[in-house]
């Protein structure tokens, strides 16, 4: 009981943060078409994703893969509600043409989480984070695992080139998912997120761009501030980029980064 106190509170705090506006999305949804509708079963679950494959896609050849993982607010099971953060820069025609890829972004239901972590409150009303270092995934962390695991069964994808990324929760899962699947990512990003400093060595080899609102009122910026030093005090060179002044929404200011796309797309395994 305690612990589903915990889930219900942490969803109610991201919820009313970054929650999705139904309007917008629904008027998005003509522009969000190249997006096409899939799923994935997994041991009795199966798991809802968006996937936008390059202009002229032929099996044949071989194509990186970006794989998205969302934030709280857009959880549910409308596969579609999950596009509402980053699915234009990939629908930008001259990204398209740039950068030919597998665009995917799986909903997680609104009963889950990616990745196993609890939220509690102290005294003075700060959020405290606590991310395990271990255990079973959640329902939802168990399709995306069964989608990775697809992904690299698939002849079309590039294995030497398939990226992760996410925000807020998803920004949490990016930091999991990296750590249960150790060497299939070729880089990844991660937007106002968190995770266990102990997790920290298992990732450190990958190419990794964080993102964080110094201001930022949901997900403390101490998070992304703490994963990056300790990354650097174990020798890696991660990307971290700062926001002055800005709240949680900081997805906005990292998908307008202009080399965001590039970066991303220059690391191979």
């Amino acid at each position: 009981m305690k612990n589903l106190i915990k889930l219900m509170l942490f969803s109610c705090i991201l919820l009313g943060s970054i929650g999705s506006n139904p309007v917008k999305a629904q008027e998005r949804q003509g522009d969000q078409q190249p997006f096409k509708e899939e799923q994935i079963k997994y041991n009795g679950g199966e798991l809802s994703y968006r996937v936008l494959y390059p202009e002229g896609f032929n099996k044949n050849k071989e194509y990186p893969v970006i794989l998205f993982l969302h934030g709280a607010g857009e959880r549910g099971d409308d596969n579609q509600k999950q596009l509402t953060h980053g699915s234009d820069l990939f629908l930008e025609t001259a990204n398209r043409k740039k950068y030919p890829a597998i665009v995917i972004f799986p909903q997680c239901p609104t009963d889950s989480y990616w990745s196993n972590v609890n939220v509690e409150t102290d005294e003075s009303g700060k959020r405290i984070f606590k991310f395990g270092t271990e255990g079973e995934p959640t329902e939802a962390m168990k399709g995306v695992l069964a989608l990775v695991d697809d992904l690299q069964q698939t002849a079309y994808v590039d294995q030497d080139r398939i990226y992760l990324g996410g925000l807020s929760m998803g920004g949490m899962g990016t930091f999991e998912l990296l750590r249960r699947k150790p060497g299939v990512f070729a880089a990844a990003f991660a937007i106002c997120g968190g995770d266990n400093l102990e997790n920290v060595k298992e990732y450190k080899d990958i190419p990794l761009w964080v993102f964080h609102g110094e201001e930022d009122s949901i997900v403390p910026a101490s998070l992304s501030i703490d994963i990056v030093e300790k990354l650097k005090e174990i020798g890696a060179k991660p990307r971290f980029s700062l926001y002055p002044g800005v709240d949680h929404n900081s997805w906005d200011n990292a998908f307008a980064e202009p080399d965001l796309l590039s970066w991303i797309f220059r690391h191979k395994n």
